[in-house]
């Protein structure tokens, strides 16, 4: 599993942790895989691209996992 520190802010999008934790390679992809319900947090599908992913939250795609850190 990766993790991926969001360097004090408070949230991520779920769009932008897809592509910038390298599960997604573009912004465009990531969007596309979300609306097609191919994402989960905690274990759940998620359709909302903007998802505010928060520390302790895990997002899982195509059988990778990556975990929000503070």
């Amino acid at each position: 599993m990766k993790e991926f520190g969001l360097s004090g802010r408070e949230f991520i999008p779920l769009c932008d942790l897809l592509k910038s934790s390298g599960l997604c390679e573009t912004l465009g992809r990531s969007k596309e895989v979300i609306s097609e319900g191919e994402v989960k947090v905690d274990g759940e599908v998620e359709l909302r691209k903007r998802f505010k992913m928060r520390p302790s939250q895990i997002a899982e795609f195509e059988g990778q996992q990556v975990k929000v850190i503070k």
